[in-house]
């Protein structure tokens, strides 16, 4: 199986997973607020955009070597409090430990939860940077500052601010925000994840298992050694 095929599958899984509340809303609160963001998404971006630019900005947020035998697919939320907890505690041990070394590939799913007003330009504000090859640059500091940005009315400013500590242009990821032509891309996560069952953040795939929650670098490691020796043991 191919790579892309391995990361096709990964997201499959969130078809047959039974997830727990770690951060997100009650089934009322996921069907009403789901009207609420495809709403306010407007449906006209999707044709607009270049599909060369959404393969650009949708490559951006994935990390690791493409012959790496393992998926792990986050799907979080920018303005959560516990993915910023895991961000802070475990998110990188788990790319020294693993993404650095060619053990696995990691990729970003966005789901901005409706009780969340800043989530939605916050994805933005990252794929954005991913135009300019600076996802994962504006994903750590969304995550490390998200106590500057999560509850201003206008969060822009901090962004074009957080940016260009983290050396990216501000003003062109602005333009793109604006332009609102990477909406599809977060649009098509956040329904993926919907219509699939999952209504928390953060949520995992590793491999084919699901966890839900903030969970420590010694789940992950348990998982990943689990599935490498699964691996080997069917090994010729």
């Amino acid at each position: 199986m191919s790579n892309d095929a391995k990361f096709r599958a990964a997201l499959l899984a969130f078809a047959i997973a039974a997830i727990s509340l770690s951060c997100g809303a009650t089934e009322a609160e996921r069907k009403n607020g789901a009207t609420s963001e495809r709403a306010s998404s407007p449906g006209g971006a999707a044709s607009a955009a270049p599909d060369t630019l959404l393969q650009l900005a949708d490559s951006a947020r994935i990390q690791g070597q493409s012959g790496a035998p393992l998926w792990i697919v986050e799907v979080s939320d920018f303005q959560c409090p516990y993915c910023a907890e895991w961000h802070a505690k475990t998110y990188h041990e788990l790319k020294r430990e693993f993404i650095d070394n060619g053990k696995a590939r990691f990729a970003y799913i966005n789901l901005p939860l409706p009780s969340h007003t800043n989530a939605w330009p916050a994805a933005s504000a990252a794929m954005c940077a991913g135009l300019q090859g600076k996802f994962w640059e504006m994903h750590d500091a969304l995550f490390s500052a998200q106590s500057l940005w999560a509850t201003e009315p206008i969060p822009g400013p901090v962004f074009q601010t957080l940016a260009s500590k983290a050396g990216i242009d501000g003003s062109a990821m602005s333009s793109c925000m604006s332009s609102k032509r990477l909406q599809p891309l977060i649009q098509a996560d956040y329904d993926r994840a919907v219509q699939s069952g999952i209504n928390s953040t953060p949520s995992f795939i590793v491999g084919g298992v699901m966890l839900t929650g903030a969970h420590p670098i010694e789940n992950f490691r348990r998982i990943i050694d689990s599935l490498a020796a699964s691996a080997a043991s069917r090994s010729p």
